[in-house]
């Protein structure tokens, strides 16, 4: 997961980059006033968030396939927490049947 972000980061960086230089060389709009950082900043997010999803698909699949092998590895122990809670109960409540008897 930590791999795919840093990852996600690069491409964003670059496009951040690129679209720097295109806006201070003149090839690309400015933003008004001092909005300018902040245009430079929405261009990159907006460039990079498709090629990420293209050139990152590989990634991105293995970087969900480890959240899903951790969810279900946290239903299982929660599970087995909840059967064992139940089983506990189970016991005490015949444990205080049997001593009424």
């Amino acid at each position: 997961m930590l791999r795919y972000t840093l990852m996600r980061l690069g491409v964003f960086v670059g496009c951040f980059v690129v679209v720097w230089g295109l806006v201070y060389s003149g090839i690309a709009p400015r933003g008004l006033g001092d909005s300018n950082f902040m245009w430079i900043v929405l261009l990159a997010l907006v460039i990079s968030a498709p090629i990420s999803f293209v050139a990152l698909r590989g990634a991105r699949d293995r970087a969900s396939e480890q959240v899903v092998a951790r969810v279900d590895r946290a239903k299982a122990n929660l599970e087995r927490n909840r059967n064992q809670e139940d089983a506990a109960v189970d016991e005490a409540a015949r444990g205080a049947a049997n001593q009424a008897s």
